[in-house]
């Protein structure tokens, strides 16, 4: 399949608010999964080759970014139906599995992917303690490459500068990933 591209970051566009269920049954909300100095919002999958190739680093990355007063909260916008490998009780076991360090929670209607304007997984949406969008980039330059062990951290960095300043890097490289599936 062929490989999309997310758009520039619109700085300071106001998050969408939503309300999901997570993998652990808990609703999920823009307001209570903020965190004191930001919010990462994720558009994931399970299928997803680009996606499976980051997990680890990016489950790492947001681990340590919560020491950073910022949250993280990944979204399954996929048509299951297309794509039963990205099912509730598949994005549960993975979560298990990975032990996720965020809620991973379903948008089964794919309106809170049309909110945000979500185009790919993985799609990253960084905003500050305002919850004004700051950062639309990668993960990091390795993509579906292994990365080595002091690897470039584009997305840590970024947010980290975001908690500390509440301002994203001027320059920011697009995350490339898998077309959401859309009904």
């Amino acid at each position: 399949m062929p490989a999309l591209s997310s758009p520039v970051c619109n700085f300071n566009w106001p998050a969408p608010d939503f309300a999901l269920t997570g993998v652990d049954g808990k609703t999920y909300t823009l307001q209570n999964s903020r965190g004191e100095n930001g919010l990462l919002v994720m558009f994931i999958c399970n299928h997803c080759p680009y996606v499976k190739a980051i997990i680890e680093r990016l489950c790492e990355d947001c681990q340590e970014l919560q020491s950073y007063g910022i949250n993280s909260i990944a979204i399954m916008s996929n048509d299951i139906k297309s794509y039963p490998e990205d099912s509730f009780e598949n994005m549960s076991r993975w979560a298990q599995e990975l032990d996720f360090p965020f809620p991973y929670v379903i948008d089964t209607t794919q309106e809170i992917a049309k909110k945000y304007n979500a185009v790919c997984t993985p799609d990253f949406f960084g905003f500050n303690h305002q919850l004004k969008l700051q950062y639309r980039g990668r993960l990091d330059p390795y993509g579906i490459n292994n990365a080595p062990e002091n690897r470039q951290r584009e997305l840590f960095d970024a947010m980290a500068s975001i908690a500390q300043s509440g301002k994203g890097p001027e320059s920011q490289t697009p995350s490339i990933g898998c077309s959401i599936k859309w009904a």
